[in-house]
């Protein structure tokens, strides 16, 4: 079977964005073993009927122009337009709903577990002894 390599991530990470929204940075990599990033916003449709996907490729020659305009932008707003909001508190929230969700996993499984050991130590009505 022939590898399709134009379309491999030879890495990749992602950005949560809240409940619906998710930004995915891949790099891949080209026939020609030449590479570029793609950067993948997904969004949950509201009918709950899978995703919308928008899609931008970015490569190499337009890196130090893309990030240094995108600083430009993002630091216009936070220093200009919206000085006083605190940036931080979706970091804060995203990190707190992290360690909720993890608590609540380790609970069901620990439950879980426990459920299944007393299953497993009941004698059988069955068995004679």
């Amino acid at each position: 079977m022939e590898s399709n390599s134009k379309f491999e991530s030879v890495y990749s990470t992602k950005v949560r964005a809240g409940k619906r929204r998710t930004y995915f940075f891949d790099v891949r990599k080209t026939k020609g073993e030449d590479f570029y990033v793609t950067i993948t916003e997904s969004t949950k449709r509201f009918n709950g009927d899978g995703y919308d996907r928008h899609k931008i490729f970015l490569y190499k020659e337009d890196f130090n122009r893309f990030l240094e305009s995108m600083n430009d932008a993002v630091n216009h707003v936070k220093t200009e337009l919206m000085p006083d909001y605190d940036y931080e508190e979706y970091e804060r929230r995203q990190k707190e709903w992290e360690e909720k969700t993890e608590l609540e996993n380790r609970e069901a499984s620990s439950n879980a577990s426990e459920a299944s050991s007393t299953e497993s130590t009941t004698p059988d009505d069955d068995m004679t002894w």
